[in-house]
């Protein structure tokens, strides 16, 4: 998907709520012991520092009240 259409289903409650249920299910398949012990291939952690740096730029957008 390119940056620009993820930056607009991000913008939504509905699209916050995918984002961040699709950030747990990574962080918990990422907290197995099997899973831990295998090296990340590099080209997974650029991509991972470009998903980041995307992230970061909506810092400047307001921040929800909505509570979670």
């Amino acid at each position: 998907m390119r940056p620009e259409r993820q930056q607009q289903i991000w913008r939504s409650e509905a699209g916050s709520r995918l984002w961040l249920s699709g950030l747990i299910a990574a962080m918990q398949h990422a907290e197995r012991p099997e899973i831990r012990r295998q090296p990340v291939a590099p080209e997974i952690l650029a991509e991972l520092r470009a998903q980041l740096t995307l992230t970061a730029s909506f810092r400047t957008l307001p921040i929800s009240t909505l509570r979670h």
